[in-house]
């Protein structure tokens, strides 16, 4: 653990906020947007195409989020977050109901119907995405330490890649099996939204390996870090 000064342990505290409040943004994010779909094509009209939700582009942001607090200020702050983000969307879902149950007026710029048509069905994702991002956000935790300890702090792309990957199949797979039961999406899409989810998080977990390498560079830097050293709060 890493001795700080007063004032490089109050910058590193605003830096753990901030990564703590982009997770949480992230997350809700997610679970706010999941009803639009769309297609990518990263590898030309004929290549493989992505058919998937728009609430998928920010998930894989809370994982690498979770792995730099994990490398820089340990598993027990990782899990802090996980749990804040949690609670954060819950609260959430409580707040979108409690206003769908509101009636709107006459000159409201959105009905009732319109209101339900976007958010009526949140509270279904939002029981099937938390059971899902505990299990792959835990998962991903315990790997990334895992593998921290055996490479000895070395290696980042390795815990970096390998955790986020397991967990992300994890992830995927069990919140398309959660809607498929809860009848939000058919059974004949179950295995190519598997595909599709797991693969683009994948791309995802690749692409976002150097700014992970360039984050925790410059955080070691900055605290004068020795490698697999960890920042200590209070």
């Amino acid at each position: 653990m890493s001795n700080l000064s007063a004032k490089d342990r109050e910058v590193a505290f605003r830096l753990y906020l901030l990564l703590a409040g982009l997770f949480i943004a992230s997350l809700v994010t997610c679970n706010l947007i999941f009803r639009k779909f769309f297609i990518w094509n990263p590898f030309g009209e004929e290549g493989f195409s992505f058919e998937q939700s728009v609430g998928i582009l920010p998930y894989p942001i809370t994982f690498l989020i979770t792995d730099l607090i994990s490398e820089v200020f340990g598993a027990k702050r990782a899990n802090q977050v996980v749990f804040a983000g949690l609670i954060s969307s819950v609260f959430v879902l409580l707040i979108i109901t409690l206003a769908g149950e509101a009636s709107a007026t006459a000159w409201s710029p959105v009905t009732d119907g319109e209101f339900n048509h976007v958010f009526g069905q949140t509270a279904t994702a939002v029981g099937a995405s938390m059971c899902a991002y505990l299990i792959a956000q835990f998962v991903d935790i315990r790997v990334f330490h895992f593998l921290k300890e055996k490479t000895k702090g070395k290696r980042l792309w390795i815990r970096n890649n390998f955790s986020t990957i397991t967990s992300q199949f994890i992830d995927t797979f069990t919140v398309v099996i959660l809607l498929c039961f809860l009848g939000e999406i058919e059974w004949s899409l179950l295995w190519i939204l598997v595909l599709n989810g797991f693969l683009f998080k994948v791309l995802v977990a690749i692409f976002d390996t150097p700014l992970f390498y360039l984050t925790t560079w410059l955080v070691r830097r900055r605290f004068k870090l020795a490698l697999g050293e960890e920042v200590k709060l209070y």
